[in-house]
């Protein structure tokens, strides 16, 4: 299953309160010091659960009284669903190796999380393999309750038979500026091509991470919301959102919904996708991937990460088996393992200079790595979904349907999201 159907389907559950709260605070690591089996839980991407498998093999082996029991994630509408009813249940497993950012608040205030802080070195450990980055996973108390696990950092993937098709030049396509980007894009709607590019024009909180997010991350390197305040409605989110508004008033992207893959069928010309989409897409489409534009051109300042955590719960006995098996899985030789069977990129900085043999074997992974190592994250503070919400609201009406000012529009989603930032 492709990654964007699996983010869709793992963040359909947050629109909907979780379960009634816990304690309404998530626990230290009391009991840290206490060893012996867990349980785990992971993803279920094929290859994902074939490195999961291989690395609870390796764990086993070496560790017979410390035994790790693993299994997909269970069946359920979504993994945070699933996740929020064990946390209410009080049988969550020690690790989950598939835990949303934006579900982490929610998460937290059933009580159902770890702080990692709270092992010895832990706050270290966490610096030193996610470097700057960590800053972006802090919940508002300053601790940490998610390890970032797994990143696939966004770019705008295009068809290469598409371009040259309308008389482009496929090897060097301009589309590092918004007018480039414009200028391509009727070019290739002339061309013949249904659609420029494709992004889902529904309502849902999460479709904004693909569309509207992604430019603003390049051209301000800012999360949605920092230090409390909303932060699109600067004057480079009201640019970026000029420029999709642009896109969509002028039928280079359709404001209805395409029920497929756009971009696999033929009707898109480009995407924003992740390094999952190497693999799928693969020989199907003759593929570039340049990164995400800005207003003028200058270098990304970030992307979106598309990121995925581990997270551990309160409700693990052995919580010092599972802060060993927690740095077992995300040691360097493990991140390899999973970067060689999956693609997706570990949260460790200096990403490329750690596996050269990788990216020197696998090129069509290294533009992804580069952009790993600055990526922007869906901002950790309480009512996330409904802030992401209230957000895509506005977008949907004033840039997809050109309904009314986009600056009037943003500004007054702005002064509600601070509002909710700040309960």
């Amino acid at each position: 299953m492709k990654k964007t159907v699996l983010t869709v389907l793992s963040a359909v559950a947050l629109t909907v309160p979780l379960a009634a709260c816990g304690s309404g605070g998530s626990d230290s690591a009391a009991g840290g010091d206490a060893h012996g089996p867990i349980t785990v839980w992971y993803s279920n991407n094929a290859q994902e659960v074939a490195w999961g498998k291989s690395m609870v093999a390796s764990w086993n082996a070496a560790h017979p009284d410390e035994k790790v029991k693993a299994q997909e994630i269970p069946a359920g509408k979504s993994s945070e669903e699933v996740i929020g009813a064990a946390i209410t249940a009080g049988n969550a497993p020690c690790l989950i190796l598939n835990t949303a950012p934006a579900a982490v608040p929610g998460f937290q205030k059933q009580g159902g999380l770890v702080a990692l802080d709270d092992f010895p070195g832990g706050k270290k450990y966490l610096e030193e393999r996610t470097g700057e980055r960590l800053s972006q996973y802090a919940s508002p108390d300053g601790k940490h309750y998610q390890m970032p696990w797994k990143s696939n950092p966004v770019m705008i993937f295009y068809n290469k038979d598409l371009f040259k098709k309308a008389g482009l030049d496929a090897e060097h396509p301009k589309l590092s500026t918004y007018q480039d980007f414009l200028t391509t894009s009727r070019a290739l709607v002339e061309g013949g091509v249904h659609a420029a590019i494709w992004p889902a024009p529904t309502s849902e909180f999460y479709q904004s991470w693909f569309d509207f997010y992604p430019l603003f991350a390049a051209q301000t390197g800012k999360q949605l919301v920092e230090d409390g305040k909303a932060q699109f409605a600067s004057p480079d989110g009201i640019k970026a959102a000029e420029f999709w508004k642009t896109m969509y008033a002028d039928r280079l992207a359709p404001n209805e919904q395409y029920n497929g893959d756009a971009f696999a069928d033929g009707k898109s010309a480009m995407a924003i996708v992740g390094p999952w989409a190497v693999s799928v897409y693969g020989d199907k489409v003759k593929w570039g991937a340049v990164p995400v534009p800005t207003a003028t051109g200058a270098e990304a300042k970030g992307t979106f990460s598309d990121e995925k955590s581990i997270g551990m719960f309160t409700a693990c006995k052995n919580k010092g088996t599972a802060w060993d098996v927690l740095k077992f899985a995300t040691s360097k030789e493990q991140d390899g393992k999973l970067l060689e069977a999956t693609g997706q990129m570990p949260m460790r900085q200096g990403l490329a200079a750690a596996y050269p043999d990788y990216f020197a074997s696998h090129p069509d992974y290294k533009t992804f790595a580069e952009q790993a190592d600055r990526t922007v994250e869906a901002p950790n503070v309480p009512n996330s979904v409904e802030i992401w919400q209230t957000f895509r609201d506005a977008y949907t009406k004033s840039v997809i349907f050109g309904k009314g000012d986009v600056e009037s529009a943003f500004r007054e989603a702005a002064g509600k999201v601070d509002g909710l930032a700040k309960q």
